[in-house]
């Protein structure tokens, strides 16, 4: 399988909602690029600390970062042309989802685990 996602302020912690989506992408088959800049690797995988630093293209972002993060991000999504972008519960605002869609970016806000057909009480 081709597809590729990143999943920015993908964390360590295994109880937390940004490592249960790197385990569901990959469940699914993705190719999964957690994306955090004070980890070296979450869930086996190297963590890149920005997506511009990730080799290749990424046709999915999944954002679990609070909107300021977010905002801060948001140029590099843009940057690295990411065509379509999650914004989890708690990471979407009107600021952030406008200047996506006014670079072309698709935004979805959705729950990612959801969104690939995971349930994230079971991950």
């Amino acid at each position: 399988m081709s597809d590729t996602i990143a999943i920015i302020g993908a964390s360590t912690n295994r109880e937390k909602y940004s490592n249960r989506a790197v385990r569901a992408y990959r469940a699914e088959g993705y190719t999964v690029y957690p994306v955090n800049p004070n980890a070296e690797e979450i869930e086996g995988l190297k963590a890149y600390p920005s997506v511009l630093d990730v080799p290749g293209d990424i046709e999915l972002a999944s954002v679990y970062l609070p909107p300021k993060w977010g905002l801060r991000v948001a140029d590099d999504i843009i940057a690295k042309g990411i065509p379509e972008v999650l914004l989890n519960p708690g990471a979407e605002s009107p600021e952030l989802v406008a200047k996506l869609e006014d670079a072309g970016v698709t935004v979805v806000q959705a729950c990612s685990i959801i969104a690939v057909g995971g349930d994230p009480d079971k991950l």
